[in-house]
């Protein structure tokens, strides 16, 4: 990539891991217009813009999530229980999103996204206050708390609806664990940092499935599929760095603000990729 789109990567990149830390949403959301807007320079086809920014965010996924989870697993918070009977459908659904989103055309996925990126915002505006945790929260919780989860099934339904949303937006399915788990008891501490671990299972499997749908392909030199390698390398690298930032946050800091913020962005981003789709 070009030196200027380099150097535009790296502020995005560290928002990205900023957000994954702080609020478990993967950080797809805020690269997937971003990359949009840069990719046409580096010579991807207009077709595959939209297809490569949201294989490219899901794919740094790998790198944030496993930055943020560490930090927030050293607090225990992460409710492994939770990870365990969600991931075979996160990793089902995760792979049956991409080769959807290979089958759409690029317009059609950019309206998707920023539907679902409308979503969201709306959701972190409406968010209800967590119940007090007292401090770091212990991985493994009360018993009561621990009955509030559905069973095994009903969590392997709900992995690959989060897994098969994830995959087509680029995201990391915080916007869809988050809800789930808060409202099932578990504290906002916990929520993020489970959030966070569902995150690396999602950006595995959708990231494979991109690279699969996409490999036959000529888009152009650095391609894996539809992943830009050298948007992913730049991006990995800065965002978990601020991923770490961002749990010290969730853990610290009140978060109602910072989350009107992010929504305000959202829906910023949303309406650009609204006016991408109609005018693609």
């Amino acid at each position: 990539m070009e030196a200027l789109s380099l150097l535009w990567l790296v502020p995005v990149g560290a928002a990205t891991g900023f957000a994954a830390g702080l609020l478990g949403i993967g950080g797809g959301m805020l690269l997937v217009p971003f990359l949009s807007m840069l990719l046409p320079l580096q010579g991807v086809p207009a077709t595959h813009v939209v297809k490569v920014a949201i294989a490219t965010s899901l794919t740094t996924i790998l790198f944030t999530s496993l930055s943020s989870v560490r930090g927030h697993h050293r607090r225990g918070a992460v409710r492994w229980d939770a990870v365990r009977r969600l991931a075979p459908g996160i990793v089902a659904g995760s792979a049956a999103g991409a080769q959807i989103a290979g089958l759409l055309a690029g317009p059609m996925l950019a309206l998707v996204f920023a539907g679902f990126v409308s979503l969201m915002a709306t959701q972190m505006l409406r968010a209800r206050r967590a119940p007090a945790s007292g401090g770091a929260t212990s991985a493994s919780a009360p018993v009561e708390e621990a009955e509030r989860l559905p069973g095994a099934p009903a969590m392997i339904g709900m992995g690959g609806l989060i897994g098969a949303i994830s995959a087509l937006v680029g995201a990391g399915g915080g916007f869809l664990t988050v809800p789930v788990l808060s409202s099932r008891g578990l504290t906002m501490q916990q929520t993020v940092a489970t959030s966070a671990a569902c995150g690396f299972p999602i950006a595995l499997a959708g990231a494979l499935g991109y690279m699969y749908s996409g490999w036959h392909l000529d888009l152009g030199p650095g391609m894996a599929g539809y992943v830009h390698l050298p948007a992913l390398l730049v991006i990995s690298a800065t965002s978990m760095v601020t991923a770490q930032f961002g749990v010290r946050s969730a853990h610290a800091l009140p978060t109602a603000t910072l989350r009107r913020i992010f929504a305000i962005l959202l829906y910023s981003l949303a309406g650009y990729m609204l006016w991408h789709g109609l005018h693609a």
